[in-house]
């Protein structure tokens, strides 16, 4: 004979159930799925000044289901690649927040962070290589202005800092519970117009899911405080020269860091 109290409490953690699960739908909804807003565009003009708060780098520790590390430069062999991904630790704390904000199915993959200046020369000079033969008709300084939509110029210079440089810039997608690469609509460092971060809001019918995915990468991101970058939908600051431009903030907390490796790993690192 079923115990009459037990059914009741039965019932009541089957609703609370429900009415979480309902509650994470709505979430995911109302917040999650929300539109990319029109986004803003670096104003190069405005030079915020670098104060440096000495921050350490610090290594991004792998997360079962929920955070992965496949860092990619390492992947493909450029020179110079680190094996680990490294963050700024203010920008793996607001991390780790966006991971908190994102509902248990998904995960986050993480393909770069801290990138050492010997790497950023080498994919810029991949890429600028790579838009030349594809369009050979470009000029010198058209090639050099196509580039720079993909990689930032490689430089330590107070008004011209490469972002990742810093340790204050993240590459990163959706993932599933496994680590398996969610559709986002185009590949990780793909040069294609798609790879602007609302491209699928100005073409919805296009691709559904991959509108979907880059709204819930987008806004968790940005609502603990990165600011993406509009050419690419997989690229993230905070801190850094390029973040302070989007926000139009007058101080820059991460200046660059340049490191000494050691069997593609930091060996030690010093502020610029």
């Amino acid at each position: 004979m079923l115990n009459t109290e037990l059914f009741k409490n039965l019932v009541k953690w089957k609703l609370f159930d429900l009415i979480i699960a309902s509650l994470e739908v709505v979430y995911i909804q109302d917040f999650l799925y929300r539109p990319i807003e029109k986004l803003s565009t670096a104003n190069n003009h405005w030079n915020p000044k670098i104060i440096e708060n000495k921050e350490p780098l610090i290594k991004v520790q792998f997360e079962p289901k929920r955070l992965y590390i496949k860092p990619i430069y390492f992947e493909q062999e450029i020179p110079s690649s680190i094996k680990f991904i490294y963050l700024r630790e203010g920008v793996y704390r607001r991390l780790k927040q966006a991971l908190g904000m994102l509902p248990e199915q998904y995960s986050f993959i993480l393909y770069d962070g801290y990138r050492p200046f010997q790497v950023q020369q080498s994919l810029f000079e991949m890429f600028s290589q790579s838009i030349k033969d594809k369009q050979p008709h470009l000029t010198k300084d058209e090639v050099h202005k196509e580039t720079l939509k993909y990689v930032a110029f490689p430089s330590i210079e107070p008004t011209r800092t490469s972002p990742h440089v810093t340790g204050g810039a993240i590459d990163l997608t959706l993932g599933d519970c496994d680590g398996n690469a969610l559709d986002l609509g185009t590949y990780f460092d793909e040069m294609s117009v798609k790879s602007a971060t609302r491209y699928f809001e100005d073409h919805p019918m296009d691709n559904e899911v991959a509108l979907k995915n880059r709204r819930i990468l987008y806004n968790c991101m940005t609502a603990v405080g990165f600011s993406n970058y509009s050419e690419e939908w997989w690229h993230y600051d905070f801190g850094n020269l390029s973040w302070a431009r989007r926000v139009k903030l007058e101080n820059v907390q991460y200046g660059p860091v340049l490191a000494d490796l050691q069997n593609n790993d930091i060996k030690e690192f010093r502020y610029v």
